[in-house]
Order: structure tokens, then C-alpha cells, then sequence
């Protein structure tokens, strides 16, 4: 029986980027979907927080948050808008392991971050899926609504929670946005799952 079909659509927020010699507060976060033959769309929501960090680490530790919460091996299609994201796991990770942990022009960076997406990740076979971001993506706008509040109000979710996805598209369609938004079951999805992360 072939494992569950689950999709994810992580995001990242850091606040104050533009600022220096000062504190950035950063969210990951986002919205985890499967559809189940009977009850329909299940959702959870799943966020986290870090005081002072970077895009690109909050990047990373949306995808261990989201991949780590799953219960049971699982194929899933993982959508962000982070291309340091994408790119690193659909190209580059490989090659940083075959050389030691290093890319041709010195150290990795977030290393220990990697390592620690690198089991949650192996757990899985995933569709890594770059989107544009703020282009109107009904899911890629909610996680960044999600990572915006975690960021700003520092929050954490300690694993998934009910979801909010439908009282906010909701409230979007109310002010005329996502009007073309009707989740359809992922009948026959074209899944194509990315090379197997190295080990450690």
C-alpha cells in the first residue's frame, strides 16, 4: 500500500533585516494538508519562533518542524518560497557531502542545521516545490501569514494544531481574494520525489 500523500507549505519570516548591530526576530511556519477518502482535507498548522536569525535559517527549520512532525513515513510534496531551500536539498546537499561538508568555496553555511534536517528528511521520500513568493498562492500566503505572526509575536506551536486555513480563505474570498481557490482530492497527483538526502 503506498504511504500517505502529504503536503506541506512551509514559510519564513525575519523581521528587521535592514537594520544592523540589532536583534531580527524570525518565524517559521506553515500549513500541513493530506486528504483523507472520507473526512475530506485534514489540515494542521505548525510555527516556531528564534529572537535573532536569518531568512535562510528560519528557511531550514520550518522544513525539521514540518517533516519531523509527521507521525509516519510519508511521500510528501514540499512547497516554500526559499530557493537556498530548494536548491539545497534538489542539488547541492549531495555534493557538500561528498565533499566533507564543504562547498568548493569554503564551509557550509547553517551546517548543523542541515544535519539536523538531514534524518527528518530521510524518514520521507519528498517533492521538493519552489513558488513564488507573495504571487498569490492561497497556501504559500497563509504560511506566511503564519511565520509573520510567530516572528513578531515570538510564538511556537510545540508541534501541529488544528489548522485556521479555512476561516482565512474564508475571510480572503470575503474581500474578493483566491476566488478560483476549490481544493480538489489530489487524484493521480504527478509525485516525483527528489534523490534520498545523504547520511550525516
Amino acid at each position: 500500500m503506498a504511504e500517505p500523500l502529504v503536503f506541506i507549505y512551509a514559510d519564513e519570516s525575519c523581521l528587521g533585516n535592514q537594520f544592523k548591530g540589532r536583534a531580527r526576530p524570525g518565524g517559521a511556519a506553515g500549513l500541513v494538508e493530506f486528504f483523507h477518502p472520507d473526512r475530506g482535507w485534514i489540515r494542521r498548522d505548525f510555527r516556531t519562533s528564534d529572537p535573532d536569525t536569518t531568512n535562510n535559517r528560519m528557511a531550514i527549520r520550518s522544513a525539521i518542524l514540518s517533516l519531523s512532525a509527521l507521525k509516519t513515513s510519508s511521500r510528501v510534496v514540499l512547497t516554500t518560497d526559499s530557493r537556498y531551500l530548494v536548491d539545497a536539498m534538489t542539488q547541492w546537499i549531495h555534493g557538500w557531502a561528498n565533499r566533507g561538508w564543504q562547498r568548493k568555496g569554503g564551509e557550509v553555511e547553517n551546517l548543523q542545521m542541515w544535519k539536523e534536517l538531514l534524518p527528518a528528511a530521510r524518514r520521507h521520500q519528498i517533492q521538493w516545490r519552489w513558488v513564488k513568493g507573495h504571487a498569490g498562492h492561497p497556501q504559500n500566503e497563509y504560511a506566511n501569514h503564519l511565520a509573520i505572526q510567530a516572528a513578531s509575536r515570538q510564538i511556537r506551536s510545540d508541534g501541529l494544531l488544528p489548522s485556521r486555513f479555512e476561516a482565512w480563505i474564508a475571510e480572503e474570498q470575503e474581500k474578493e481574494r483566491y476566488l478560483d481557490f476549490f481544493p480538489m482530492p489530489p487524484a493521480d497527483f504527478p509525485f516525483n520525489p527528489a534523490r534520498t538526502p545523504p547520511a550525516e
